[in-house]
């Protein structure tokens, strides 16, 4: 973090003086919010929900976030590295199913402390590196034995469309070696109980006009991470944030569009999640 090379665009601030590069935070993490979440995957919520922490700011700058104001305006508030220790053995406390940290690429420095510390005294959930896929191979390096289930986003297979939606032209080669890493750690998703324990869910969000390059993704999966890589092929795309400036991404992808991807991904052998 000093000079911060934890993510793909290597900014280079010293964020242990508070400088702050493309993510907007400084030396501490800045968390949104902390609770049970039962939005999340089937396989991830079970009765006592997923244990979500919700990080402000983002290494990706996504022009149809749908949680601009944590990712972009960073809403929350600075935490030390003992208050997210504590908030993880809270989330344990209360029954959740795993402890799932939400956009946390650029603060993975004092997630890492913090879940060692909190290791330290008592936790035991699954941990859930909940991503938007932007990660450099160093720093998922460091996770190696940390993470259980790893969960990015795959949002894009065209260098230019990556550019004009997420500011991030590097955004498919990036998000194949990072994901390639992920599965070399953990493998394809394992269950115990219809609940997640380890191994690599991809989420894949649809948007109009093929746009994703889903099929692209699809092959990709199936053809060189694993033919049985679990995916969860996300409908809920809908004009955000700064969305309606961009006339390919001003409208909901039509059903066709939806299922044509499902469909492939099945004949493909992928292990596509119902929810």
């Amino acid at each position: 973090m000093d000079p911060c090379t934890l993510c793909p665009r290597q900014c280079k601030v010293h964020r242990s003086n508070d400088e702050v590069g493309f993510c907007g935070i400084g030396s501490r993490p800045v968390v949104s919010s902390v609770g049970p979440h039962f939005g999340e995957e089937n396989v991830l919520v079970g009765g006592g929900g997923s244990g979500t922490i919700f990080f402000a700011g983002c290494n990706l700058g996504c022009v149809f976030c749908q949680n601009f104001d944590i990712s972009h305006h960073r809403h929350g508030r600075q935490v030390s590295i003992e208050q997210l220790a504590q908030a993880m053995l809270e989330l344990q406390q209360h029954g959740c199913s795993n402890v799932n940290f939400v956009t946390p690429t650029h603060v993975i420095a004092p997630i890492l402390a913090a879940l060692e510390l909190a290791r330290a005294q008592g936790l035991t959930l699954p941990t859930v590196y909940n991503t938007g896929g932007y990660d450099s191979l160093e720093t998922l390096r460091l996770l190696d034995g940390w993470i259980d289930i790893y969960m990015p986003d795959m949002k894009y297979s065209d260098p230019r469309v990556a550019e004009e939606l997420s500011a991030a032209p590097d955004y498919p080669q990036i998000n194949h070696q990072a994901v390639r890493e992920m599965h070399r750690q953990v493998g394809n998703l394992k269950t115990e109980r219809d609940l997640a324990t380890r191994g690599l869910l991809i989420r894949h969000l649809i948007l109009p006009e093929n746009l994703a390059g889903s099929f692209e993704t699809i092959d990709f999966l199936a053809e060189q991470v694993s033919r049985s890589t679990a995916i969860n092929i996300m409908d809920q795309y809908r004009p955000c944030y700064e969305a309606s400036s961009h006339p390919a991404i001003s409208r909901r992808p039509t059903l066709e569009e939806i299922q044509s991807v499902r469909r492939y991904a099945i004949r493909k052998g992928l292990n596509v999640l119902a929810r």
